[in-house]
């Protein structure tokens, strides 16, 4: 995010008319929504937005000028009134104003509805752009708390070893714990070379540890490919932006030409994007007149989205997915399950069911609520529940390890839970550090200087800097080689393949 409130990019508010094949009811969908993705450059749950295509005034009642009698608001003036009368400070009404309208917005419970103020939508408007700074993770407010929903690939976020579910608590030493996603925004977000210290805590029972991140330019490409062993293809989906179906289609192109026979579609830690992106990706696995998702609106029986018959995909598919999965991955997800009898390889996906709609108001700010849901082609609703998989394979433990910082000298004699961190780190990547016990002994020493030793650094067994770098590095690369959901996903492939 790199602080993307509420999902990944949502490059402007574009309306999308499905053709009226798709849908199976007489009347179509006049509804747009769009995956509205609050790139605040630094985090959140991917969204939806919903526009009518009609004007709609927002009109506000001045509590002195009152236009229109609304007696609902008769104790909310009043208390506007006491306040000016008689607080000794002078008050600043914009701030008791946006008070007012954030308490109402919370009094709600829902972490997906939000009030961004003037400048807080500005800074919105100003990164849902092709490219914007931060750290590059998308993050929600949960239980007081700001939670990562997941990294975006090839982020700083992602390069600093954040994972989905960490908690910030704090950010450069300032508690966060009851901020709005929105202000924690403005904490993470920067220019590129700038750093932002976030104190992290991964699991209830953990010790909070922090992570310095040098901020950067989020990469916009939102399509990884690689040609697997035995002509098995692996398409990585990092987010549904404007161009990923056309990402896509070229990356099938590259795929089919090197004599693509399966394909594994990776949405791991994908938190989402637009709608209309995920549903055109969705048409190319789904048979014509399948179904692909279900959209519900206030009051309304849910409308059915069905496949084309534009182009498809020949070749056996599997999917991989994990708790960082969400909203759009969750669609795309739950229409290859239902609708094209794709496996589903991974862990459970994280559970966003819910569709926002932002208005802008007469200011400039402005408030996102929950309107409606979506479902998925069998007409079941994920939200808080996710989408489980076929095929449950959990990562391995060492890759749910926390980020060790570079800068923190760790040497014989040194007793701490990060040193445990590391014990555990050097005996994954095949340098036996001993008992692991959180005791940097000899033997821990001893595993360090073998490390520097194949890193071509100074051997003086002490893990700091380079050395630190040099293991997060072989650990990562450990975690892409022996992935064991893509492998799974790939057996998987071969045997359908072979029948």
């Amino acid at each position: 995010m790199d602080e993307k409130e509420n999902n990944v990019g949502q490059e402007n508010e574009k309306n999308y008319e499905p053709p009226a094949k798709r849908f199976i009811k007489l009347k179509p969908f006049s509804l747009v929504m769009l995956i509205f993705g609050l790139v605040l450059t630094t985090a959140g749950v991917t969204f939806f937005a919903l526009t009518t295509g009609e004007d709609k005034v927002v009109e506000v009642v001045s509590p002195q000028n009152p236009t229109i009698e609304r007696k609902e608001f008769k104790k909310l003036f009043d208390a506007y009134d006491e306040l000016k009368k008689t607080y000794f400070n002078d008050i600043d009404d914009t701030a008791v104003i946006d008070g007012a309208i954030n308490g109402m917005i919370d009094a709600l419970g829902d972490p997906f509805s939000d009030y961004l103020n003037e400048k807080e939508a500005k800074q919105l408007n100003e990164s849902i752009s092709s490219s914007f700074q931060g750290i590059g993770a998308e993050i929600q407010e949960l239980n007081g708390y700001i939670n990562i929903v997941s990294p975006i690939k090839n982020s700083p976020a992602e390069r600093a070893g954040l994972l989905p579910n960490d908690l910030i608590i704090a950010v450069d030493g300032k508690s966060i714990q009851g901020m709005s996603s929105s202000e924690a925004v403005l904490l993470i977000r920067g220019e590129k070379g700038t750093t932002v210290t976030l104190t992290v805590r991964r699991g209830e029972m953990s010790e909070p540890f922090d992570v310095l991140i040098e901020r950067d330019v989020i990469p916009i490409e939102t399509v990884y490919t690689e040609m697997l062993e035995d002509n098995i293809a692996h398409i990585r989906i990092t987010s549904f932006s404007e161009h990923t179906y056309e990402e896509l289609l070229s990356a099938l192109d590259e795929m089919e030409a090197k004599g693509m026979e399966g394909l594994i579609v990776d949405v791991r830690q994908n938190p989402g994007g637009m709608l209309n992106t995920a549903i055109d990706i969705s048409d190319l696995f789904v048979e014509k007149n399948k179904n692909l998702f279900q959209y519900q609106g206030k009051g309304n029986n849910p409308e059915v989205y069905v496949a084309s018959n534009g182009r498809k995909v020949k070749v056996p598919v599997a999917m991989i997915i994990d708790d960082g999965s969400a909203s759009a991955s969750e669609i795309l997800a739950g229409a290859l399950k239902e609708s094209a009898n794709v496996p589903l390889v991974g862990i459970k996906t994280y559970g966003k069911g819910t569709v926002q709609t932002p208005k802008n108001l007469s200011d400039g700010s402005n408030l996102k609520l929950t309107t409606a849901k979506w479902l998925t082609p069998d007409g079941n609703w994920i939200h808080e529940k996710g989408i489980e998989p076929d095929i449950e394979v959990q990562y391995p433990t060492y890759a749910m390890l926390p980020f060790l910082d570079p800068t923190m000298e760790m040497k014989d004699g040194m007793i701490s839970p990060l040193v445990k961190t590391a014990e555990e780190m050097l005996s994954a990547v095949g340098f036996d550090p001993g008992d692991v016990d959180g005791l940097f002994d000899q033997n821990t020493e001893e595993a360090v200087k073998s490390l520097q030793r194949e890193l071509s650094i100074d051997e003086d067994g002490i893990l700091v800097g380079d050395t630190t770098f040099g293991l997060m590095n072989r650990l990562r690369t450990k975690m892409h080689d022996e992935d064991p959901q893509l492998l799974k996903a790939k057996e998987i492939l071969l045997e359908t393949i072979k029948k």
